[in-house]
């Protein structure tokens, strides 16, 4: 094996210095003023076919792109996203036609003798200290973002969910009257306990354990993630929330969503993306679909990872209310 990779070594080395001896050969082939001049004009319509497509992923692309966000925090990262969005479009395009204007301008020509510019202090102060302060303001923003769904210790009366992620498939346990979960571990998997909960801890007792995530709008939620077997990422993307799902230990964020599922489907964005999704279905026979807000695994984490999905319901207060009373405990359903 050793002698296989000094085999491969010598011949990439042999390949590089025959590469290089050709470059060396083509010192004598000097390119023409004409040669040029042509190549200068092709640099200006690369930059207004550049420019028309950009363009046109502006506009015409945009349906792709997530609606507005359906929580009170996600309204945060999308004015984090558009900040550095603007910024970076505005510099990249200002810069794309700097590069092919001045390489139609500064063309090679037999006439004009290059200038020799060493350095200039002042430019290199404005190039430097600029992108620092535009990072700094960004990375702050960011991260007092970040522990504004970190933070949940100054929420009232939070709905305490834990979310347990396995392959491939989601449980959610709601805490009980006492707003707290019992303890779980692995090692208590057994029978109908599939999400390994202590029923030893009596605030284990009146937690519900369901299928489908129903959330009250205008409430903060307090997520807490737990995994099973492999690394799995609990994904909410109209809630702007995301986080890995580690087993051995517990992750957690929160959020307060302020759409329920049906003044969601009603969003001009939505309804024209849905328009276009069904377009496609009936035009393969396929059943129509209909906007529902999604809890997705964003970690390969297997043959079928892209089947990981849990269903998720926005509605009114006095409906979750009616809803989780619904739901028996787990010391029915357990014990």
């Amino acid at each position: 094996m050793l002698a296989l990779f000094y085999i491969f070594i010598g011949v990439a080395i042999g390949v590089s210095l025959w590469q290089i001896t050709r470059i060396m050969n083509f010192r004598s082939v000097l390119a023409t003023d004409e040669d040029n001049t042509r190549q200068g004009r092709n640099a200006l319509l690369f930059l207004v076919f550049f420019y028309a497509i950009m363009i046109y992923c502006l506009i015409f692309m945009n349906v792709i792109m997530l609606p507005e966000s359906a929580s009170i925090e996600g309204e945060h990262d999308d004015n984090l996203f558009n900040i550095t969005f603007w910024l970076i479009g505005i510099v990249q395009f200002a810069m794309q036609f700097l590069i092919f204007y001045f390489t139609f301008k500064y063309k090679g020509s037999k006439d004009r003798k290059a200038k020799f510019y060493a350095d200039s202090h002042q430019l290199e102060l404005i190039w430097t200290v600029t992108p620092a302060i535009v990072l700094v303001v960004l990375i702050g923003y960011g991260l007092w973002q970040w522990n504004n769904i970190m933070d949940l210790s100054d929420a009232e009366d939070p709905v305490v969910i834990e979310v347990y992620s396995q392959q491939f498939r989601w449980d959610a346990r709601y805490a009980g009257e006492d707003n707290a979960l019992g303890l779980g571990n692995v090692n208590y998997i057994k029978g109908l306990n599939t999400m390994g909960v202590d029923m030893s801890d009596k605030n284990s007792l009146d937690d519900k354990q369901v299928t489908e995530l129903y959330l009250p709008k205008g409430r903060k939620v307090h997520f807490k993630f737990r995994s099973q077997d492999v690394l799995h990422s609990a994904y909410m993307p109209h809630f702007r929330a995301q986080m890995n799902c580690v087993p051995g230990m517990v992750t957690q964020f929160g959020f307060t969503p302020k759409f329920t599922t049906e003044e969601m489907r009603q969003q001009s964005e939505v309804v024209e993306k849905t328009a276009n999704i069904n377009k496609i279905r009936k035009a393969k026979g396929e059943d129509p679909y209909e906007f529902d807000y999604l809890l997705l695994c964003n970690k390969i984490c297997g043959a079928s990872h892209y089947s990981m999905q849990m269903k998720i319901t926005v509605v009114e207060q006095d409906e979750y209310d009616k809803w989780i009373a619904e739901q028996p405990t787990l010391a029915t359903v357990i014990q």
